[in-house]
């Protein structure tokens, strides 16, 4: 009897040594990793570089859209950088001279709220000081502005599948019509705005909506290079005159519609209240 609860005592002993080990190892584990591997990661950020920066900043690069950031950490604090990459339409409604200064310089073109977390914040800061550079990308294939039209308005189809940029948006050369409204017509927000940097910011859009449509649907080189030659030749080019006689027909034929439909309905109603009202007139002359 003793000897058997001796036993038992020893088993409990044993495990609630091998439990407290493992709690241990648990606990140093998940220690190791979490002081491995710091919020602000460099690796994070280049991915998120690539995706939401690259399109118009290079890391030593020269300018495109917006400035080289080559040496932005020397040059800005942590806190202002923080402030600008989290909410940058916020720090520039405020009036920072810095933001203005850089509006001013970069054509007016506000840098757009992309949406990001403080971790991703803390991340690309991290990459942006860690010594990494960019260039400015490929030289894009030769063009054709044909093609380029055909991608815009949809009577070609994207290789990866992305939607038809006329869903969204309108230009000049589409038709008296135009395109859609819910982005900025881009026969001056297009190549007129952002220049020889159009192209960049084809290959990853940076705004949160177009991010969204086209991370998982990225243009080819030839596609990029296509749209970007039909929406520079837009920029250059007036709308059509047979477009703008087009829209004159349009006006006058819905005109002419509405007033004979008017008249229709209209025109029954008169003549129901002036019929009445000259028979009365008439009686009352011939007595």
């Amino acid at each position: 009897m003793t000897e058997s609860v001796r036993t038992s005592s020893i088993s409990r002993n044993v495990s609630l040594v091998l439990m407290a080990a493992v709690v241990l190892v648990f606990i140093a584990t998940a220690t190791s990793v979490v002081f491995a591997q710091p919020l602000g990661q460099a690796s994070d950020g280049e991915t998120l570089f690539t995706e939401k920066c690259a399109a118009c900043h290079t890391i030593g690069g020269g300018d495109l859209v917006g400035p080289d950031l080559q040496g932005v950490i020397e040059r800005r604090s942590q806190e202002w950088l923080t402030q600008w990459l989290l909410a940058p339409d916020q720090v520039l409604a405020s009036g920072d001279p810095i933001a203005t200064e850089l509006f001013d310089k970069f054509n007016k073109i506000p840098m757009p709220n992309l949406g990001l977390t403080p971790d991703e914040v803390a991340s690309l800061i991290a990459y942006l000081g860690g010594g990494a550079t960019t260039g400015g990308g490929a030289a894009l294939p030769e063009g054709d502005v044909a093609r380029g039209k055909a991608f815009f308005v949809g009577n070609a189809r994207f290789e990866n599948g992305g939607p038809q940029c006329m869903s969204c948006h309108s230009i000049v050369g589409i038709g008296a019509l135009g395109g859609g409204a819910l982005g900025p017509d881009l026969t001056a927000n297009g190549f007129t705005k952002y220049g020889e940097g159009l192209a960049g910011f084809l290959s990853s859009p940076p705004t949160v909506t177009m991010n969204a449509v086209w991370k998982d649907t990225p243009l080819t080189e030839q596609e990029r290079a296509d749209l970007f030659a039909f929406m520079k030749n837009a920029s250059v080019s007036g709308r059509e005159p047979t477009a703008l006689l087009q829209i004159a027909l349009f006006s006058i034929a819905g005109a002419a519609a509405l007033i004979a439909l008017a008249q229709f309905y209209w025109g029954k109603r008169l003549k129901g209240v002036r019929r009445p009202m000259i028979e009365r007139t008439l009686a009352a002359t011939k007595k």
